[in-house]
């Protein structure tokens, strides 16, 4: 095996005999190592097959800062969920889920915990994930310290239905599609900005966006929740411009859908806009 990219000091990307992209894991295993050289078989620890070709370059911007214990923990979860699910899983996942679960992970040792007001809908209409994502919830305690709610188990989960979406009509699809670009809209003349539609930033706001407009193209439409009014007034104060950014996005909704948006769901935007906005601002600098 002979090394085609270095993630990290740890990780790198090969290929296997049959010409398939895997990545392999191991304390050291690239150290002062450059692209073509043989990899270190003795060092490996954990290897998975990448049948996406274009997935080791999002991987590559992934892990420049997150560390690769998360990859290894999403590729745990990911494992489980696959001998317990009836349908195939994106690879996609891969990135999605490593980065969801780094940024759970850092808000939840400081003290941030976010509600998730579609938990009730999420159990009740995603059975079969759910249960898959409530298992992660022991996983990730095992590996990391952390116990989370089963407000996570929601989140983890829809990252699994993320995987079927394709499966929609496409009438369904061509409606998510419109929805998730006018918002987009919204959010580039907000801030006269450009967004870099290849940076991990915008792949997560992209996501928690379809996740957006496919709960109205089906019909699931939350419950009444309370909504932690401090938590809210705390990112309405410091997050002034992704706020009122979602006010806007809320307004275009409720007109063009004659759909109201919650409190939780303003929570939500106003921080995946400040992410995708004030990081890029800050890279740009």
């Amino acid at each position: 095996m002979e090394i085609k990219k270095v993630f990290n000091n740890n990780v790198v990307l090969t290929e296997n005999d049959r010409q398939q992209e895997m990545v392999v894991m191991g304390k050291g295993l690239a150290f002062q190592k450059k692209v073509g050289e043989p990899v270190d078989v003795e060092k490996v620890e954990k290897k998975f097959i990448l049948e996406d070709q274009g997935l080791s370059e999002k991987l590559a911007d992934l892990l420049v800062d997150t560390p690769e214990e998360y990859l290894e923990l999403s590729h745990r979860i990911l494992d489980y969920a696959k001998s317990q699910l009836s349908y195939k899983l994106d690879d996609y996942l891969y990135v999605a889920l490593t980065d969801h679960l780094h940024f759970a992970v850092s808000r939840q040792k400081e003290g941030i915990e976010l509600k998730n007001p579609l938990v009730w809908e999420i159990r009740k209409y995603y059975k079969d994930e759910f249960r898959v994502a409530l298992n992660a919830l022991d996983i990730i305690e095992e590996e990391t310290g952390v116990r989370f709610p089963e407000d996570e188990a929601g989140l983890i989960a829809l990252h699994l239905v993320n995987s079927q979406l394709t499966g929609d009509n496409m009438d369904a699809a061509i409606q998510v599609t419109k929805m998730v670009d006018s918002i987009l809209s919204i959010v580039k003349y907000h801030f006269h900005m450009k967004l870099d539609e290849n940076s991990i930033n915008y792949e997560r706001f992209l996501t928690h966006l379809r996740f957006f407009a496919m709960r109205f193209v089906r019909k699931e439409i939350e419950r009444e929740s309370q909504t932690d009014e401090f938590l809210f007034e705390q990112v309405k104060k410091k997050y002034k411009q992704a706020y009122l950014c979602s006010e806007k996005i809320a307004k275009y909704v409720a007109k063009t859908y004659n759909w109201d948006i919650s409190s939780d769901e303003k929570i939500y935007l106003t921080l995946h806009i400040h992410r995708v906005t004030h990081r890029q601002e800050w890279t740009n600098k």
